[in-house]
């Protein structure tokens, strides 16, 4: 057994052996037909990696979608640098190429972490909005569109472009939600060309057939309102290219929003004419400058960056060799040991072309189709199957020809009738993703033979409605059926299973929601649930899915009936399979992961719960939701989803009593225990400080004694104010506004009658002061520093030594003291008073910003700096735990008795440490509430269909009761 991945000689053909590698030999195309007369002349075996694909139809030697992800990720870093030529800074001047990352998924979260800095703190208004037009609909497309939704995003329909545009430019500057998103547009065959005659519209099977019959569009209709062209689609010479020379000059004469261009496909002087060279990782891009058609090797200077590196999966070595081979070593041996293939797995026993020097039966239609090759028609006329039969008529199969064997089921039906074909045209797509087109002249002596053919190829371009892999109808008879599962979907063998549960995620929070979930029907408290309505315990079955196998495996490690998978939400066949075998979804996964599962949910009717914030996006599923039969309960954890629980029921039962809301306040925090928030800061980080640093730096909004507040990002620190929890004196803390508490108003329903809204957010008394301090300083500047940029890297203590202005020839060796710092912190106005600058100092001291090490490399602004010191600093040990208080007072006017009544909910806890593993507090106020919107969907104690959140009694009063039954106090007071 031979596999080859090398360009194939004919004198490499041994007799009587078996080979495996990309032969292209099955569509039989001319070119290709010496190398497979050779192999069946020396009595060879072929197998084609092309041809293994999964039961989804998909290939399963494939690296299409690395180079989607490798280029995708390349070309935001490489924006971000063009962008800086240009006069911006934007968020992707922090990302790195693919391969500089350890991982795929560190590349992944770097995205995620550009993502985050958009959503709260946008992007630079004069390159919004900014748009990604995407082209193609394989394997590369996927990989790309995957990097694509990390990023906070918005997909626009190729007919709204303009007026996206039109739109925003009319908003305001300061408000417009541009700013704070992408934008993506997939575009199609209808989006590039027009028909020429103005009295026909688009037909794809004519398009393929006679592309001369249209005209290009692309560069009038979508170029003039794109930014970016993520190129990943299959092009040959005879359809008309996405954009000309001409096309080009001609756009960038008019002032065409054009930056960049992606081309993964890296098609040479294909789609794209002007791209006429290949690039390497280490220098992946050149610009093009259409004005005076010249080519350069930097970023500065007019014209668009363009990407063809022609070897991206190689960025991702590691996962892409893991990946081929361990698909490869599943049915190696099975392949080299095969003397009978038969014996192989269908999808093994379907790679095989050529067995022992015979065509095997699923391949016979190569002869066939070699014989009735379109030249011969030309030629020799009287060939035509209209000299032979007496009805004939064109019929024309497009789609997955070859590669899905619809060629050899369509030729099949023609013969197995009684009728005749010949081929009058071919074009056979060069890659598994793209589309093949055939005309067949199909041919019978019996109109009513010929209706029958007709009809059964009918019948297989358009199979059962309900498969979700099947395209639209198309007009004409062709095989555009696209990634067809020819069983369908799988059935569900037991209408009895028991409840399950699928979790998405791989964090802390999940271990806890798998636990209950996972006990629910051998504990007690499920009785608190059931009530008298419910006879019959359910045991719940518990799927975790995460990325990696491992991670999935270790947080599922000891608990019962709960197994972990290695499940890639943007793999939609993975995910869809997952998702059918379960009742309830929970995702634990970054926000911007959940429309992706919604999505799925709401077409396989399964609820689905997330412990984030109801976006727009989320919002505006409501609908399908509600057709769908389904419910999507979000915002079901801690902050947010406890605090809306507690909140509501006291408001409601004010309401139910015809009392009034004067004040409504409301504080958490997640913190240290107060004996492990043993640092100058008194914090810790279970997580990356970048998303907590950067919230403290947004603005917030609050109405006090009805003056609505405003307070400015850059002074949130400095609005902090001292607090006591009545219940719990001992705790000296302090408040944060939290961004806009006014929506509160409209969600809870007290904006009208409620003077003081208030949401903050807690910390130890004396973290703010320091915060500032440091902010003032310096230390959270995010824009690239100029002693970091410096090929030789500096020490921690001379880039502080830069930020605190401080200048000693002894600078390298000599120690700094405590009250050194505190006095230059004075000396330069950063501190109000000795002692914040004493606790900055001692911080400073702490975070080891003094030390005499490297500041490494991927750290380019104070900013990193500082994030990089406080995780390697201020990380709970394996022996801390945490704190999670939670805090509501709300004051209460009763008009009718003129008495004026104070409620207050609290909640406390701490983290556990149970046989040597820490499940933090965080982890349990977050998990426990998802896994409860789970049980009151799988015990049907949610009747309310849609998008939800946890504010209505229908939800909250059974979820706070479940919540305490578990183990979790709540504290209730009236004054």
């Amino acid at each position: 057994m031979m596999m080859m991945m090398m360009m194939m000689q004919l004198e490499m053909i041994l007799p009587n052996r078996a080979y495996a590698f990309f032969s292209h030999t099955h569509k039989a195309q001319k070119e290709n037909m010496p190398l497979l007369d050779k192999i069946l002349a020396e009595r060879a075996s072929l197998y084609d990696y092309e041809l293994i694909v999964g039961e989804n139809g998909k290939r399963l030697l494939a690296f299409g979608n690395f180079a989607g992800r490798a280029g995708m990720i390349d070309f935001l870093r490489g924006l971000g640098q063009r962008y800086l030529s240009l006069g911006y800074s934007t968020p992707f001047l922090s990302l790195g190429s693919s391969y500089m990352y350890p991982s795929l998924a560190a590349a992944k979260a770097a995205v995620i972490s550009v993502g985050e800095e958009i959503s709260t703190q946008g992007l630079p208004l004069g390159i919004c909005p900014l748009v990604f037009v995407f082209t193609g609909s394989g394997n590369v497309c996927c990989g790309a569109q995957e990097i694509f939704k990390l990023l906070p995003h918005t997909f626009v329909d190729p007919s709204k472009l303009s007026e996206l545009h039109k739109t925003e430019t009319n908003q305001a500057r300061h408000g417009s939600k541009r700013i704070f998103q992408v934008y993506g547009c997939i575009v199609t065959a209808q989006d590039m060309v027009e028909p020429k005659d103005p009295m026909k519209v688009f037909d794809k099977v004519d398009y393929y057939a006679h592309p001369e019959h249209y005209n290009p569009i692309f560069h009038e209709k979508i170029a003039p309102y794109t930014s970016v062209i993520v190129n990943c689609m299959y092009w040959e010479k005879r359809f008309p290219p996405l954009l000309s020379y001409k096309q080009i000059q001609d756009l960038m004469r008019n002032g065409c929003p054009l930056v960049g261009i992606a081309d993964i496909t890296c098609d040479i002087g294909g789609s794209l004419e002007f791209v006429d060279r290949t690039t390497s990782i280490d220098s992946p891009f050149f610009r093009y400058d259409a004005i005076t058609d010249s080519y350069h090797q930097d970023m500065e200077g007019n014209g668009l960056i363009c990407l063809a590196v022609d070897i991206l999966p190689t960025e991702f070595a590691k996962e892409a060799s893991q990946y081929f081979g361990n698909v490869l070593s599943q049915f190696v041996t099975n392949l080299a040991s095969a003397t009978d293939i038969t014996n192989l797995p269908a999808h093994l026993r379907r790679a095989c072309i050529v067995h022992g020097g015979v065509l095997t039966s699923l391949y016979d239609y190569i002869p066939r189709m070699r014989k009735s090759d379109s030249e011969d028609v030309s030629e020799n006329s009287a060939n035509s199957l209209s000299n032979k039969s007496k009805y004939n008529t064109s019929v024309s199969l497009s789609g997955h020809l070859f590669d899905q064997f619809l060629i050899n089921e369509a030729l099949d039906i023609i013969e197995a009738a009684g009728g005749s074909f010949h081929l009058v045209n071919c074009h056979v797509g060069q890659s598994f993703d793209a589309i093949s087109y055939s005309e067949l002249e199909v041919g019978a002596d019996d109109k009513a033979v010929l209706d029958q053919i007709i009809d059964s190829l009918t019948s297989l371009a358009n199979p059962t409605e309900n498969n979700r892999f099947s395209n639209q109808n198309s007009s004409k008879i062709s095989l555009t059926l696209g990634k067809v599962q020819e069983n369908g979907m799988e059935k569900e063998s037991d209408p009895k299973k028991k409840a399950a549960v699928l979790i998405l995620g791989a964090g802390r929070v999940c271990q806890p929601a798998a636990q209950m979930l996972s006990s629910f029907g051998s504990s007690q408290w499920y009785k608190t649930l059931l009530e008298d309505d419910f006879e019959d315990q359910i045991d719940v079955d518990v799927i975790l899915g995460s990325l990696y196998l491992k991670d999935a495996e270790q947080i599922v490690e000891g608990i019962p009936n709960v197994t972990g998978i290695q499940l890639d939400v943007m793999d939609s066949a993975s995910l869809f399979k997952s998702i059918s075998q379960v009742d309830v979804v929970i995702s634990l996964l970054p926000p911007s992961c959940h429309i992706i599962v919604a999505n799925a949910c709401i077409e396989l009717r399964k609820h689905l719960v997330t412990a984030s914030y109801v976006d727009s996006s989320m919002s505006m599923l409501d609908d399908k939701a509600k057709d769908a039969g389904i419910t999507i309960l979000g915002e079901m954890g801690l902050d947010p989803g406890i605090d809306h629980m507690m909140a509501m029921k006291m408001i409601d039962e004010a309401h139910m009593q015809k009392g009034k809301i004067k004040s409504f306040t409301s504080y958490c925090g997640g913190l240290p225990s107060p004996e492990d928030a043993n640092n100058p800061l008194a914090y810790k980080f279970s997580w990356n400080p970048v998303g907590a640093i950067r919230a403290g730096r947004n603005p917030a909004t609050y109405k006090y004694h009805g003056e609505t507040v405003h307070i400015d990002g850059n002074n949130l620190y400095d609005s902090a104010t001292r607090l006591r929890i009545p219940d719990f004196p001992a705790f000296a803390l302090e408040c944060l506004p939290n961004r806009n508490s006014l929506i509160y108003g409209d969600l809870y329903g007290i904006g009208s009658e409620a003077t003081t809204i208030f949401r903050g957010t807690l910390r130890y008394e004396g973290f703010s002061e320091i915060m500032a301090t440091l902010s003032r300083i310096g230390l959270f500047n995010n824009e690239a520093h100029t002693i970091l940029k410096n090929e030789e890297r500096p020490t921690f203590r001379k880039f502080m030594f830069d930020l605190l202005k401080i200048v000693r020839k002894d600078t390298d060796g000599a120690l700094m003291r405590e009250e050194d710092i505190t006095e230059k912190i004075l000396t330069l106005g950063h501190c109000k008073d000795q002692r914040s600058a004493m606790m900055t100092a001692k911080t400073i001291i702490f975070l080891g910003l003094l030390d005499q090490t490297e500041i490494p490399a991927s750290c380019q602004s104070a900013f990193d700096v500082a994030c990089f010191r406080m995780e390697e600093r201020l990380s709970y040990s394996s022996t801390e735990k945490d704190m999670v208080l939670l805090h509501h007072e709300v004051e209460i006017e009763y008009p009718d008795s003129k008495i004026t009544e104070k409620h207050r909910a609290t909640l406390l806890e701490f983290g556990k440490i149970i046989d040597g593993k820490t499940t933090t507090a965080m982890a349990l106020t977050v998990g426990i509430p998802a896994a409860v919107g789970a049980l009151l969907l799988l015990t049907n104690k949610i009747q309310t269909r849609g998008v939800l959140r946890p504010i209505q009694p229908e939800v909250y009063t059974p979820a706070l009761d479940i919540i305490q039954a578990y183990g979790i106090k709540l504290i209730e007071k009236n004054e």
